[in-house]
């Protein structure tokens, strides 16, 4: 079967409500599938997460070995790496969506939100984390935002927009009809991940 932005959508969320009820069918992990990617791989979707401990992709998302691109920052947060890998994965391995992952009690918005507040900068390079997440905060604050679920929220919707602003190809891609890219929050309580913004891909109930 040929693979759109929206079965592969439809294939994480799938994953993540085997997940949730506890019936993972953990893919793609046997012998044979390591055999095979000795070959190269062709993963369907590439996802930037926050490097949380507590939200290991493939697992939420019951994929297996060769079926997800990972990159993780703290905060999902980019940078030219971070863009020039997003690209790698929908240009040179063709993958059909791209997924901005944050998730609650996100350690990186909870640090922006305390300097935002009091001033309360950290030290060495951990303040690139404040300085990344901060102009996320300060337009979540100017539309209403209150708490941090909202703030968590609006991080991720902010992340994909700055994703598709400063990447022609996948701008290009999403025109078209190639690629779809889509913002998520993952609950650490139920298991559950969210869907926040969607450009390329039908939101779930359109």
């Amino acid at each position: 079967m040929t693979q759109t932005p929206d079965t592969v959508w439809k294939e994480l969320i799938d994953g993540n409500r085997r997940f949730m009820d506890g019936c993972s069918d953990h893919p793609h992990q046997d012998l044979d599938r390591r055999a095979e990617l000795t070959g190269g791989q062709k993963p369907n979707v590439v996802v930037l997460a926050c490097s949380d401990s507590r939200v290991p992709v493939e697992i939420i998302f019951d994929q297996g070995l060769g079926d997800v691109f990972v990159i993780r920052t703290a905060g999902h947060i980019t940078d030219l790496s971070v863009l020039a890998s997003l690209e790698f994965a929908v240009v040179s391995l063709g993958v059909k969506l791209v997924v901005v992952l944050g998730h609650e009690s996100c350690g990186a918005v909870k640090a922006s939100l305390t300097a935002l507040n009091g001033g309360d900068m950290p030290s060495g390079f951990q303040r690139v984390l404040i300085e990344k997440v901060t102009p996320s905060l300060l337009t979540a604050r100017r539309s209403g935002s209150t708490s941090p679920d909202e703030f968590e929220a609006h991080h991720v919707a902010e992340i994909v927009e700055h994703i598709i602003d400063r990447s022609p190809e996948i701008q290009s891609r999403i025109v078209n009809g190639q690629v779809g890219v889509v913002g998520m929050r993952y609950q650490l309580s139920d298991g559950r991940t969210a869907p926040v913004v969607a450009r390329g891909v039908g939101m779930p109930g359109e």
